[in-house]
């Protein structure tokens, strides 16, 4: 088996890491761990997320992509894999900078989960004040 050249993104969101590879010259066919991404996602809006740098480059279909995806949730796991898919396409074409950028979507979201403190029901949650 020849091996095919591809070219390869790593994108992060929450808890999620997506790595993700494009095949250039494929049928434009999108596969997550194992699954059509329509299949893995269940939303409309992650499909839309998941496929958006392509909508921006104007390079739906040319790419066959395979997507390794691990953590966090649905959504955080979707805007991973975006942001994979965009630094892959940047390494396929640099040119591609710009109207990426623009999207936002080379821009690591630094947002987590803040932990839980002792005495709160949450991070920021109090219990109730009682006065008597």
């Amino acid at each position: 088996m020849t091996e095919q050249q591809y070219y390869e993104g790593v994108g992060r969101r929450k808890r999620a890491t997506a790595r993700v590879r494009i095949y250039p010259g494929g049928s434009g066919q999108v596969i997550v761990n194992g699954k059509p991404y329509r299949e893995y996602f269940g939303r409309e809006i992650d499909w839309e997320r998941v496929v958006a740098p392509f909508d921006v480059t104007q390079t739906e279909g040319y790419f066959d992509v395979t997507v390794l995806v691990k953590g966090g949730g649905i959504t955080g796991q979707a805007e991973a894999v975006r942001m994979g898919t965009a630094r892959a396409l940047l390494k396929y074409n640099p040119d591609f900078r710009q109207a990426l950028r623009r999207a936002g979507f080379l821009t690591r979201d630094a947002r987590e989960k803040e932990r839980k403190k002792p005495g709160l029901k949450r991070a920021r949650k109090a219990p109730q004040y009682t006065k008597r």
